[in-house]
């Protein structure tokens, strides 16, 4: 466990969105992947994956094959139509040539068999952990200041500066959409899953981080929202 650690933190404020019509192993796996991420969503059949991937931002995905209404494959397929980059692992009892060769058509970050040891998951969740970082550790956002993603701090003039959960991932999601103009709806969106507080929020949190944050990393679009440059 000791050596996914340092990866696993990556998670600490990600959401995960798993799909298992096996209520026990359902049960399992949210037990477990409570200890490392922030949100954690359980649904049962691959339909209500796919509406609910469409809805909601998820760092990670977790899938079963063979579910009701919809298995999934098909779900997967379905989703990488507009979402390539997300990463998913497939959790199924399915052993067969063909069903691997789809997923790894589909771009999956593992493929893994039930039943499957932790040491398996925890090493499926940290190739997905260094997914989402594009296999770095820290990115600079400018010449003296830079943002760790294992610790979730920023180092400023070599002093490290620590962020909230809300802080950190808003500045992962403004480096991963980099001179991308994001609206307030957009981060509003990404930060909160259900009873979203006004505009406000976002900016209180953003002002918060100009504090921390060397140099003009994040500018104001009149009237919409942000974006950052880095």
């Amino acid at each position: 466990m000791s050596e996914y650690i340092k990866y696993l933190e990556i998670l600490s404020d990600k959401k995960v969105l798993c799909a298992d019509d096996e209520e026990g192993v359902l049960k399992n796996l949210v037990e477990i992947l409570e200890n490392f991420f922030e949100t954690v969503h359980a649904v049962k059949d691959g339909e209500e994956a796919l509406k609910e991937a469409k809805n909601g931002f998820y760092d990670v995905m977790i899938f079963d094959i063979s579910m009701p209404k919809l298995d999934g494959l098909e779900a997967i397929k379905k989703i990488r139509q507009y979402n390539k980059k997300v990463p998913i692992i497939i959790l199924s009892a399915h052993t067969e040539y063909e069903n691997i060769w789809k997923a790894v058509n589909l771009k999956i970050t593992k493929y893994l068999t039930k039943p499957c040891s932790e040491k398996e998951l925890f090493s499926a969740l940290k190739e997905a952990s260094l997914e989402i970082v594009n296999y770095q550790e820290t990115v600079n956002l400018s010449k003296s200041c830079s943002y760790n993603y294992f610790s979730k701090h920023i180092e400023k003039d070599r002093k490290i500066i620590k962020l909230s959960k809300s802080e950190s991932r808003l500045i992962e999601y403004f480096i991963k959409n980099n001179q991308k103009v994001l609206s307030y709806d957009n981060i509003l969106e990404y930060m909160w899953d259900y009873e979203k507080p006004s505009k406000e929020a976002v900016k209180s949190i953003v002002k918060d981080l100009r504090k921390k944050i060397c140099g003009n990393f994040i500018k104001n679009v009149y009237g919409i929202g942000y974006t950052c440059e880095i």
